[in-house]
């Protein structure tokens, strides 16, 4: 990622962490549900809960995006909880799919497509990752191509 790509995801972000988490978790976790239905199982934590837990995660990652080296370990077993909760390669997508829209949905006018573009490659890089470290413990295949973020970008 660029500098400025950086400070683009860390900027807009900054105006969302600054909204109610239970409101911008509700947001994310209803439309994942909604384009998803079937994923709602894995998540056994109440939305104001897990809202916390996501934003915080969030707001920890992309604070390092510039030195993404120091969290790679960090990234690599958080996919492998993952795994453990039932996450395939294909989720990533519809992850990013519900997130871009929250993230829309908070910023705005905001939202430009230069924005829109630091935030999927962001997401892509950090997805990537966990799904290739997730792939490492065998218990699923690894994402061998692009698929996964077709229509993101």
């Amino acid at each position: 990622m660029t500098n400025q790509q950086i400070n683009h995801v860390r900027s807009t972000w900054a105006m969302v962490a600054a909204l109610d988490a239970e409101t911008v978790g509700g947001l994310f976790y209803n439309r994942l549900f909604e384009i998803a239905p079937e994923v709602r199982h894995m998540f056994r934590s109440p939305v104001a809960e897990q809202s916390k837990k996501l934003l915080s995660m969030i707001g920890y990652v992309i604070g390092k995006l510039d030195k993404l080296d120091d969290i790679i370990d960090e990234v690599a077993k958080l996919a492998q909880r993952h795994v453990q909760y039932g996450v395939k390669a294909e989720h990533y997508s519809t992850v990013a799919t519900a997130l871009l829209w929250t993230l829309e949905q908070g910023l705005g006018e905001e939202w430009t497509d230069d924005v829109k573009d630091a935030w999927v490659l962001c997401y892509t890089t950090l997805a990537g990752a966990m799904i290739a470290a997730a792939g490492e413990t065998g218990k699923q295949p690894q994402q061998k191509d692009s698929t996964v973020w077709a229509g993101l970008a």
